[in-house]
């Protein structure tokens, strides 16, 4: 087999976007060098044709700039294929994502035996836990790692009477984490957001050190406002949530200076109304933002996010595209009966359901105590003291479950720490004195046999039941098999010139891009409002559109050749309504294929759906397009000069 074919057979198993993440990386170590590869990413005009973007503005891809610089520092090319050393970077980086979950549960219950339970599970889950084996350069598996990092600094951060070179060096590493996990990931500001909510209400509720919450403050937004400055002031960080919730939340602490003070009915209203007021300057704050820097970048996850939840249905091509993804939808509930299957759901529950009631308590004794003095020093609370380390979990864990339900790509934000929060409760000492005292069962002695016997007992059974199918499963090597998508690379490679534009797909141009260098149309990279309306005009080959027309289209982006799949324009994959031709029906106005209800004021084209018409090799169809290249899977056309 050539070598250039094996080459090829590789690079497919990138599907999607992380082909296009790792089309960087080698057009790097492909470059005469370093310098002239940045100047090619900063400039770049084979991503989207006819356009010139800055791929380090666009996309989250400073891990491939450094990776491709190491790999030509290092004297490794002659042992070490650029495409292995990216892979076993990306494994090596689990291997950090493991131990910051292991020092997690070893934080918060003070025993090691909890951190080697939390691994074990994370382990013998990895089918919910990662998707590191099946989408290797995706951004999350670079990000999660680090995010991971931070969690475990934070838990340390937040226990009490830390040296002040502790807390600096503590909070030089949550800083270091922070930076690294934005820079990595594009839906960072996403996280930050949901991570500064849990910190504003424990801060609110006064669960936790008011000092050591402003500095956590401070460090995520001076790392994300770095990161913005390194991608050349990215309109999607500038624009974000978060910074407008940050913001927010210290301009409403000098309105309300005196929110913790007063009896439990004055300090409940103080709460209510700043609760009301930090939502309210933060979305103030954030339409100002977007309307003084005309950002519009994001606007498609709000679209998405408002028919999610039902606030009225869209014709939104975009917002229905995220609709109809498994992925952007409801966490399937054999989630819940894997998790089961593994022993780590039922004592994830009953730690979480624990440790929510001692936090109600403790925040109810906060507001009626006007001493303004947190619940975990006062006397005589001990019994339903949170510290606040477990507090700060405790809330993680919630606000991350509940995104995780409402979308599926979120789990592995949750997934993770459920697997820590489960061992730390089947270790923690406050979750068994609190559940032997309920039944009236406490002793010192039965507390330490049960926090050190029930995860060993769990340990064991892992060991006996997951061990030898975990082994099987990492033993054996499967072979990434697509003759069809190999085949079309080679023709392109062998066939077109270096300078020809492809339209098609998102998913297929990124290989394309990464397999043979041709300019391309458009990519799955979607956070941009100008890619995603050229998406959706390259598209209306699947769609009901004269032939005239979708040429006339096509040449307004430079193509030369247009790529067809069967497996969309005749997809059953999804139901009908959720078919990418059906999308692209209702957005055009056109009832869709099928039996069906369709919308009311839709009307039936006067056009057959162009990709399957075309292939009956009928003027005008031969007028535009010509037919250059076929197997089971592709139909390539060349397009005509005609205008």
């Amino acid at each position: 087999m050539p070598a250039l074919t094996r080459e090829v057979e590789r690079e497919i198993s990138f599907r999607t976007e992380c082909g296009l993440y790792y089309s960087y990386y080698k057009q790097l170590l492909q470059a005469p060098s370093m310098k002239q590869g940045l100047f090619e990413l900063v400039y770049d005009n084979k991503t989207e044709s006819m356009r010139t973007i800055n791929i380090l503005e666009r996309m989250n891809v400073y891990q491939e700039v450094f990776l491709a610089m190491l790999y030509r520092i290092l004297p490794i090319q002659h042992y070490l294929e650029p495409i292995y050393f990216y892979i076993c970077t990306l494994f090596g980086l689990q291997a950090l994502y493991v131990i910051a979950l292991y020092i997690i549960s070893w934080l918060l219950s003070g025993t090691c035996l909890s951190g080697f339970l939390a691994a074990s599970w994370y382990i013998v889950n990895r089918i919910d836990t990662t998707r590191v084996e099946f989408t290797i350069p995706l951004r999350e598996n670079w990000a999660l790692p680090f995010f991971a990092v931070q969690i475990a600094a934070i838990t340390y951060l937040l226990k009490p009477h830390l040296k002040p070179l502790q807390e600096r060096l503590t909070l030089i590493t949550v800083f270091v984490a922070t930076f690294i996990f934005n820079l990595t990931w594009q839906f960072n500001q996403f996280v930050m957001l949901m991570q500064a909510i849990a910190l504003f209400i424990l801060d609110s509720l006064d669960m936790l050190p008011a000092a050591k919450v402003t500095r956590l403050y401070v460090v995520q937004a001076t790392s994300l406002i770095l990161v913005a400055v390194l991608q050349f002031f990215n309109s999607m960080i500038l624009g974000s949530l978060f910074l407008s919730f940050i913001v927010s939340v210290f301009i409403a602490r000098k309105i309300q200076y005196n929110l913790k003070t007063g009896n439990f009915l004055s300090r409940l209203s103080k709460l209510v109304l700043h609760f009301v007021l930090v939502m309210g300057l933060t979305f103030l704050v954030n339409i100002s933002i977007k309307k003084i820097l005309s950002i519009e970048s994001d606007e498609h996850i709000f679209k998405f996010i408002k028919a999610k939840f039902g606030f009225g249905s869209t014709r939104d091509f975009d917002a229905n595209l995220y609709l109809c993804e498994e992925a952007f939808g409801l966490l399937p509930l054999n989630t819940f009966e894997r998790l089961s299957n593994t022993y780590l759901l039922y004592p994830y529950i009953c730690t979480t359901l624990i440790l929510a009631i001692v936090a109600v308590v403790a925040a109810f004794l906060n507001l009626r105590d006007s001493s303004n003095v947190p619940s975990l020093e006062k006397k005589g609370h001990e019994s339903i003291a949170l510290k606040p380390e477990t507090a700060y979990n405790l809330m993680h864990t919630v606000i991350f479950g509940c995104l995780s339900l409402s979308t599926m790509r979120m789990k592995y934000l949750w997934t993770s720490h459920v697997c820590v929060f489960a061992s730390f409760g089947l270790c923690s000492v406050e979750v068994w004195g609190f559940l032997l005292k309920a039944v009236r069962l406490y002793t010192p002695q039965r507390i330490n046999l049960l926090q050190y016997v029930t995860p060993l007992l769990i340990i064991l059974c892992l060991y006996y039941k997951f061990w030898p199918r975990v082994m099987d499963e990492l033993s054996e090597l499967r072979e990434f098999y697509d003759p069809d998508t190999v085949e079309l690379m080679d023709w392109i490679t062998a066939t077109t010139p270096r300078n020809v534009v492809f339209a098609g797909s998102m998913q297929l141009l990124a290989g394309v891009k990464l397999c043979t260098g041709r300019t391309i149309t458009n990519h799955p990279h979607y956070e941009d409002k100008g890619l995603r309306e050229r998406t959706k005009q390259v598209y209306q080959i699947y769609a009901k559109r004269s032939p005239e027309d979708v040429h006339a289209i096509l040449r307004s982006f430079g193509t030369d050749y247009a790529i067809l799949e069967d497996s969309i324009c005749y997809e059953r994959r999804h139901s009908r309504g959720c078919r990418l031709r059906d999308l692209l029906d209702v957005a055009n106005g056109h009832t869709m294929d099928g039996p069906g209800l369709n919308e009311p004021n839709l009307k039936h084209s006067t056009f057959p759906r162009f990709c399957d018409e075309i292939k009956k090799q009928l003027p005008p169809y031969t007028t535009y397009f010509t037919q250059v290249f076929k197997n089971k899977t592709f139909h390539v056309y060349k397009l005509s000069k005609k205008k």
